[in-house]
C-alpha cells in the first residue's frame, strides 16, 4: 500500500509539473520510483520463495508421517482400511516404496531425522487415478500408470529374451593413434576404434572382433609370428569416476582367445606404444605408458612378468621398435628426440642422437631399420634421416666410449610431415607425407620410384601396411582405411566421422540409415552392405535427423537453429527454414508424414505442414511452455499429439490438432499409444534409470517396432537392452560394451533386425544384431505380468519396490567437451544442473 501511494502522488506530481522542471529533479523522481519497484519485487520474491519452501517441507514431511501412521496400525485395521476405501471410493492410502525381497514395514523414524531424509518414489493411489512419482535432483516427476495395469506392486520386470551381438563396426582410428594398421596372412586387415579391434577381410567383406578391452584402445602391433597381437587402452573411470587400470592384452588373431593380460596396475593413464622384439622370435614386449615420464617397460610376454623399466622423456613419444638383429636395443622417438637404449642386466642406458650440422625438426615422427641395420626416421621437417653406427669420439666421451648412431644422410622426402615409413621385402621403403598427401616408393638406396597422392577428403597419410609387394593398405588422418596400387589408385575400404556424432535416423522401410556430427558431414551407409553409399559437407554442423515416412527424404537440423531436407537419391537440398538461433535437438515426423516437428534449444517446438510428399514446409505452428531446452518428443499413433521431454525433467503434452495447444491435465494422456518412444522420461521407460541417476545420464532412448524392448545409450560408454514396458525402478537389462566414449544415440532398424548405436568422442558406428526374441507382442506380456492377483493368506499389505532418490554424481569428464552455445550437449541434459 505505501508503495502504490508513492506511485500515485508521484503520477499526480509528475502530470501536474511544469514542462520547464529542472533536469535533476526529474532524474531524482524517477530514481524514487525505481527504488519502489525493486522494493516491491523484492518483496514478492521473498513470499514466493517462502511458498516453496513451505511446499518442500510439506511434501518431505508428508509421507514420512503417513507412513508412521501405518507402522501403528494393526494388520486388521490396515485390512478394514482398505475395504472401506474399496466400498466408499472417497479416502486415498499412500504406499511408501520399500526395499528388498521380503515384505515387511519399515521401522518408525526419529522426528529429529525427518528433515533430513529425503522423499523417496512414492505410488499414490487415489478413486479414479493411481501415479508415480520419481525424483531427480530433488525434483519430483508424476508419471501416471495407464488403466490396464491393475496391480502396479505385482508387476514384474525380467530382462529381454533378446539380445545383441556386434555385427559391424563402422570407422577407424586414424585422427591420433600411429601405427595402428596391419595385415595378416589370413587376409585380414587388422585395425581398432573405440573399444573394439577390428580383423576385416579385405576380399571377403567380413569382420572379426576381440572385444576384451574396457575403454578405448590406443596402440597395436603384430608379433614377428604373424599370428599374436598385442593391444593397449587407456585407463577410463567408471560408472562412479573411479580410474580404471590400463592393460595390454596379447591375444591370439586366429581364435580371438587372450593370452596374456600385462600390466594391470602398473601403467599410468594409459598405454601408448607397444612393440614385440624380433631376434628372440617375440619373447618380450616393450610399453611405452601414458605418464608424464613416458615410462619405458620391457616385460616377458610368456609370464606376464616385468624385466626392466627407465623414465623415458617428459615430452611426447611417437614410436618405439626392438633392433630386428639384437633384443637389447631399443629406439624411441618424438617431440625433439631420437633416443637409443641398450638394456644390459635390467638395467637401461640412453644415448641421445646427435643432429650436429643438420636442423634439429620439432617432431621425429616415425622411424624403420633398413637391412644394413641403419636407422632412417622421418621427421617434421620432411625429411628421411639416416643414422648409422659410427666409432665413438675419444677425445670428446673419453676411453672406452661406445660406438654411437650419428647422422649419414639427408633425404628431401615430403613437403610437410613424414608421418610414416614402411619397409618392403628386398630393401626398398615407403613413405608417407602430411601436407602433400603423397605416398613416395623408394629404392634401398633411397632414390625415388613412383609416387601418388590419396585424394583430399581423405585426409594425410597416417599408416602404411604392404599387402603383397605392390597393393598397399593405408590409414588416413580422416579416419579412412584405403586400399590400392600405384597403377590403379586408391579407394576406400573403410571410411567413418572424425569428430563428436549425435544425429542417427534409420529409414522406414529399407536398411539403410544417416549419421551427422560436429565434422559437417552427413553420411548414408547401407546397413546390409556395411558400406557408406554417399556423404556431403555442410556449413554448420549436424545435431539431429529424421527420415519422412515416405523414405525419400531426411531432414537435418543444424547447430544454428537452421535445418534442411535432402533428397536421398540426388543428395539435393529440397528444402530449408529457420527456426530461432540455437541449436535443434530433434527432428520428427509424425506418422502419416503430414506434419514434421523441430526441437529447438529455444524452448520451442516448431510444427509444419509437409505436402509433395516431403518435398514442401509451411509453418503450422509453435509449441509454447518448455522452461528448458526441448530433448526428446514423440508423436501418437493417430499424429494428433506429441509428448516432449526438455532439459529441466518436464514431460509435456501436446494437442497439434487443436492448434498446438498444451495439454495441462496430463492424467488424459497416460493410456495414449505412442507411434515411436525416444522420450527418456515416461512411465513406460521409468526402470531404464539406475540408482543414483542425475538426469543427465541417459542421452538416448529407443523402443523397438515390435514394441517389446528399449535400447538405451548412457554416458558410461554402454548400449542397454530392456524389456518394453519397464516402469518398475531397477529394471534388469542386458549391458554391451565397446563404445570408448558417452554412447550418443541408438535406433533400431526398420525391421529390428539390428540396433545401431553411436558414439561421441570415438567417432564409431557400432552395428548389433537383435538375437532371440519370442511370440507375444507388448499387450500380452503386459496382461500377464499384472494378471497376479495378491495372495490371500498375507495378513500384511502389499509394499512396493523401494527406489533411492536420484542423486547427483561424478560425470565422465574424459568424455564431455563444451559445446558451442551454452555448454550443453544436443539431444540430452548436459549443463543444465550446473546453472540451476
Amino acid at each position: 500500500t505505501e508503495c502504490s501511494n508513492k506511485l500515485n502522488k508521484q503520477r499526480s506530481y509528475d502530470a501536474s509539473a511544469d514542462s520547464s522542471a529542472e533536469f535533476p529533479d526529474r532524474a531524482s523522481m524517477m530514481e524514487v520510483r525505481l527504488q519502489a519497484q525493486e522494493d516491491e519485487i523484492t518483496l514478492l520474491k521473498s513470499s514466493l520463495a517462502d511458498a516453496l519452501r513451505r511446499i518442500r517441507l510439506h511434501d518431505q514431511l508428508l509421507p514420512l508421517l503417513k507412513q508412521q501412521l501405518i507402522c501403528f496400525l494393526s494388520h486388521d485395521t490396515v485390512r478394514s482400511i482398505n475395504r472401506k476405501q474399496n466400498k466408499t471410493k472417497k479416502n486415498t492410502y499412500t504406499h511408501t516404496l520399500t526395499k528388498g525381497p521380503e515384505r515387511r514395514i519399515k521401522p518408525l523414524v526419529s522426528a529429529e531425522k525427518i528433515h533430513r531424509i529425503k522423499p523417496k518414489m512414492v505410488s499414490t493411489l487415489s478413486h479414479n487415478k493411481m501415479s508415480i512419482k520419481m525424483f531427480i535432483r530433488g525434483r519430483p516427476i508424476t508419471m501416471y500408470i495407464p488403466t490396464n495395469i491393475h496391480n502396479y506392486e505385482d508387476l514384474k520386470m525380467e530382462p529381454p529374451s533378446e539380445r545383441l551381438e556386434l555385427d559391424w563396426v563402422y570407422g577407424y582410428r586414424g585422427r591420433d593413434c600411429r601405427a595402428n594398421l596391419y595385415f595378416l596372412p589370413t587376409g585380414e586387415a587388422v585395425y581398432f576404434i573405440a573399444c573394439v579391434v577390428v580383423l576385416y577381410h579385405i576380399n571377403n567383406r567380413t569382420q572379426r572382433h576381440y572385444q576384451k578391452h574396457t575403454d578405448c584402445v590406443r596402440c597395436l602391433t603384430l608379433h614377428p609370428d604373424k599370428v599374436r597381437m598385442a593391444s593397449g587402452q587407456m585407463s577410463g573411470v567408471d560408472k562412479d569416476g573411479k580410474p580404471l587400470q590400463p592393460c595390454v592384452h596379447i591375444w591370439d588373431s586366429i581364435t580371438l582367445v587372450t593370452l596374456q593380460q600385462i600390466g594391470l596396475g602398473t601403467f599410468q593413464r594409459g598405454v601408448g606404444l607397444v612393440a614385440f622384439s624380433f631376434a628372440d622370435s617375440g619373447a618380450f614386449l616393450c610399453v611405452i605408458d601414458e605418464s608424464n615420464e613416458h615410462m619405458l617397460s620391457v616385460w616377458d610376454c610368456n609370464k606376464g612378468t616385468k624385466h626392466a623399466e627407465v623414465k623415458n622423456t617428459n615430452e611426447a613419444v611417437f614410436a618405439v621398435e626392438f633392433n630386428p638383429s639384437e633384443s637389447a636395443n631399443i629406439i624411441t622417438c618424438g617431440k625433439s628426440h631420437v633416443y637409443f637404449w641398450t638394456l644390459s642386466a635390467g638395467q637401461f642406458t640412453k644415448k641421445q642422437g646427435i643432429f650436429g650440422k643438420y636442423k634439429k625438426p620439432k617432431f621425429i615422427q616415425c622411424f624403420v631399420f633398413s637391412l644394413t641395420g641403419d636407422v632412417l626416421t622421418g621427421d617434421s621437417e620432411g625429411n628421411i634421416l639416416t643414422w648409422g653406427k659410427s666409432a665413438a669420439d675419444v677425445k670428446t666421451l673419453g676411453k672406452g666410449a661406445k660406438e654411437t648412431f650419428q647422422i649419414m644422410k639427408q633425404t628431401r622426402a615430403h613437403e610437410g610431415s613424414v608421418f610414416t615409413l614402411c619397409s618392403l621385402q628386398g630393401g626398398s621403403l615407403l613413405s608417407g607425407g602430411g601436407k602433400d598427401r603423397k605416398i613416395v616408393r623408394w629404392s634401398a638406396d633411397l632414390a625415388p620410384e613412383r609416387e601418388c597422392e590419396i585424394p583430399e577428403k581423405y585426409g594425410a597419410v597416417r599408416t602404411i601396411a604392404d599387402v603383397d609387394g605392390e597393393e598397399l593398405l593405408v590409414g588416413t588422418t580422416r579416419n579412412a582405411i584405403l586400399r590400392g596400387t600405384f597403377s590403379d589408385g586408391f579407394v576406400a575400404i573403410v571410411q567413418g566421422h572424425v569428430d563428436e556424432m549425435w544425429g542417427l535416423a534409420t529409414h522406414p522401410s529399407q536398411s539403410i540409415f544417416i549419421t551427422c556430427g560436429h565434422d559437417r558431414q552427413v553420411c548414408l551407409w547401407n546397413a546390409e552392405e556395411h558400406k557408406l553409399d554417399w556423404c556431403i559437407t555442410l556449413e554448420d554442423y549436424g545435431l539431429c535427423a529424421g527420415f519422412c515416412p515416405n523414405g525419400s527424404v531426411v531432414s537435418v537440423g543444424l547447430s544454428t537453429g537452421r535445418w534442411m531436407v535432402l533428397d536421398l537419391r540426388t543428395r539435393e537440398v529440397v528444402s530449408e527454414s529457420t527456426d530461432g538461433n540455437e541449436q535443434l535437438s530433434v527432428m520428427r515426423y509424425s506418422p502419416d508424414g503430414s506434419f514434421l516437428a523441430v526441437g529447438s534449444h529455444d524452448n520451442f517446438i516448431y510444427i509444419y505442414n509437409v505436402t509433395e510428399s516431403g518435398r514442401r514446409y509451411t509453418r503450422f505452428g509453435k509449441c509454447n511452455g518448455h522452461s528448458s531446452f526441448i530433448t526428446h518428443l514423440d508423436w501418437s499413433k493417430d499424429g494428433k499429439y506429441i509428448m516432449s521431454n526438455s532439459g529441466d525433467y518436464e514431460i509435456l503434452y501436446w494437442d497439434i490438432a487443436a492448434g498446438c495447444k498444451l495439454l495441462r491435465n496430463r492424467f488424459e494422456s497416460k493410456d495414449r499409444e505412442w507411434a515411436s518412444y525416444t522420450c527418456v522420461l515416461g512411465f513406460h521407460v521409468m526402470g531404464v534409470w539406475m540408482e543414483g541417476s542425475d538426469g543427465t545420464d541417459i542421452n538416448a532412448l529407443c523402443r523397438s517396432h515390435s514394441e517389446r524392448v528399449v535400447a538405451v545409450a548412457d554416458d558410461f560408454c554402454k548400449v542397454h537392452l530392456f524389456q518394453y514396458p519397464c516402469p518398475k525402478p531397477k529394471a534388469p537389462s542386458h549391458k554391451y560394451e565397446g563404445h570408448g566414449s558417452h554412447v550418443t544415440n541408438v535406433c533400431f532398424t526398420h525391421s529390428d533386425s539390428h540396433l545401431l548405436s553411436m558414439g561421441g568422442k570415438d567417432t564409431c558406428i557400432l552395428q548389433w544384431r537383435v538375437m532371440g526374441g519370442g511370440g507375444g507382442d507388448r499387450r500380452e506380456r503386459l496382461a500377464s505380468a499384472t494378471s497376479t492377483s495378491t495372495s490371500t493368506s498375507s495378513p500384511e499389505p502389499q509394499p512396493l519396490l523401494s527406489q533411492e532418490p536420484f542423486l547427483a554424481k561424478k560425470k565422465l569428464q574424459k568424455h564431455i567437451s563444451p559445446e558451442p552455445q551454452k555448454s550443453f550437449k544436443p539431444s540430452i541434459f548436459r549443463g543444465i544442473l550446473s546453472r540451476s
